[in-house]
């Protein structure tokens, strides 16, 4: 049952975030704000919406292991499953370089994420401070670079002020209520299974809040738009820890467990490489890359829970 919930408690993140984008959309048109400007901010946190709202609301309840856990679970799956099935569908032969500076950044934010939990340092006002301004400047790049793609801004629907308000309203106290009900099942599942709640996050609630980033790409290999698909998921890695854990931690104080920083961290930093590998020496991520992935993400779930 808690289960559900849990995906009960996702939808609703998902709608409200949907409903958010919409209505911020169609009220930053009223408001004659550019389409570029919009599109950065949307790009930045809109995408992200349901782990920014689930992570603070573990850490305002003081359940920060789950937040830092779906952080990290979240850009594993999609670097190792999202780009798995994205690639197996359609091969991405098109790499260039915004893309290659990308992995580069993930890789050495994945550095500091381990450097943070061997030297016992935490989450906290200043982390946050210098995550969002360091966030700001790589979006605004890459989006000038042409590395993510705006063009979603001009499909969304134009509607009244009114309506767009009222978007924006609903869509907030979807992520609230979402949020909550998501938390709370994930936290007794953990509970029920007698597991550490890090690992419930960086598996289960991680694959969760990865749903979303997974039909996008497989439409987006649909659509053969995948290589906007590979931007995209590195940009949504570098938001989950600048973004997600930099305004979670304005909300409190909280460190990397160390089941997290011992394993999962080092796990990070090794897929992260390895498609950093495939994109500068092979120049293509293809089926092969794709069938590495699948096994490798399966093999990781086991070995958690084994």
């Amino acid at each position: 049952m808690n289960l559900i919930f849990l995906f009960i408690g996702l939808g609703l993140l998902v709608f409200g975030a949907e409903l958010i984008i919409r209505g911020s959309i169609s009220f930053g048109k009223k408001l004659k704000v550019s389409l570029f400007a919009i599109g950065v901010v949307i790009i930045a946190g809109g995408t992200s919406l349901p782990e920014l709202a689930s992570s603070i609301n573990a850490v305002v309840t003081n359940h920060a292991d789950l937040a830092v856990g779906a952080v990290i679970g979240s850009n594993i799956a999609n670097l190792i499953l999202v780009m798995a099935a994205t690639s197996f569908l359609i091969p991405i032969s098109n790499i260039n370089q915004n893309q290659i500076n990308q992995a580069w950044i993930n890789i050495f934010l994945a550095l500091v994420l381990i450097a943070m939990s061997f030297l016992i340092l935490p989450f906290n006002f200043l982390f946050g401070i210098l995550s969002i301004g360091l966030l700001f400047c790589i979006m605004y790049m890459q989006v000038k670079q042409g590395s993510l793609d705006v063009s979603d801004v001009e499909e969304k629907g134009d509607y009244s002020l009114i309506i767009s308000i009222i978007f924006i309203l609903v869509g907030i106290v979807l992520l609230i209520f979402g949020s909550d009900l998501f938390v709370k099942s994930a936290i007794k599942i953990a509970n029920e299974l007698n597991i550490p709640e890090a690992i419930i996050g960086v598996s289960l609630v991680a694959f969760g809040t990865s749903l979303p980033e997974l039909v996008v790409g497989i439409l987006s290999a649909i659509r053969r738009k995948v290589d906007f698909a590979l931007g995209n998921v590195l940009g949504s890695n570098i938001y989950n820890i600048l973004g997600v854990l930099g305004v979670s931690s304005f909300f409190g104080n909280f460190s990397i467990p160390a089941v997290i920083g011992s394993e999962d961290l080092l796990f990070m930093l090794f897929v992260t490489v390895m498609i950093l590998g495939f994109m500068f020496f092979l120049k293509r991520i293809g089926r092969t890359y794709g069938s590495i992935g699948f096994l490798l993400y399966i093999s990781y779930i086991f070995y958690i829970y084994s």
